[in-house]
């Protein structure tokens, strides 16, 4: 799915995060609201085998996905490596997500305070008629980070499977 079809999508799927309220400061004391990581994506099949969504694609529910993260948080409190691996299963619009727990103390919206590597694999298709991968591992991710409520999103480039075999007579030569 190209970067521009990402972006128009993005709003629609956003409202299904919950962002909850920073935490206050503690008179005296340097706070900083918990974190709040988000990792998301999508799975589609790619219908034409075109390695792009064409008008004959459609998203995947229930495809399987593995999600693999590493962050280094370094901060006032802590200095932690936290790794992480699970597996998720994409919703009616083909969307998977990995809340990260929070750790206190740590500023995800600062960029030298979170170091940070994901990536996400494709595991099954839930399709019986479209489940070849196609792009079945990402590491790409569009980043939106927020100071002010210290969330952080990371979106992947989708995932994709094909039909075992093209139809010609919808998708050409």
């Amino acid at each position: 799915m190209n970067t521009i079809t990402l972006l128009l999508l993005f709003p629609f799927f956003t409202q299904f995060l919950e962002v909850g309220p920073a935490r206050t400061k503690l008179p005296g004391k340097t706070r900083f609201p918990i974190s709040q990581i988000s990792v998301m994506g999508f799975v589609y099949c790619d219908f034409c085998s075109n390695s792009s969504f064409s008008r004959h694609s459609y998203f995947l529910p229930g495809a399987e996905v593995k999600v693999d993260c590493m962050s280094k948080a370094l901060s006032e409190k802590t200095s932690e490596q936290i790794s992480l691996s699970v597996n998720r299963t994409t919703n009616k619009y083909g969307m998977y997500k990995l809340e990260i727990p929070s750790v206190d103390g740590v500023k995800c919206a600062e960029d030298s305070a979170v170091v940070s590597s994901c990536q996400a694999s494709l595991i099954g298709s839930s399709s019986s008629a479209c489940n070849v991968p196609g792009y079945k591992t990402t590491f790409n991710v569009i980043a939106i980070k927020a100071r002010r409520a210290n969330l952080c999103i990371y979106s992947f480039n989708a995932l994709t499977f094909r039909p075992s075999k093209r139809d010609i007579t919808l998708c050409g030569n």
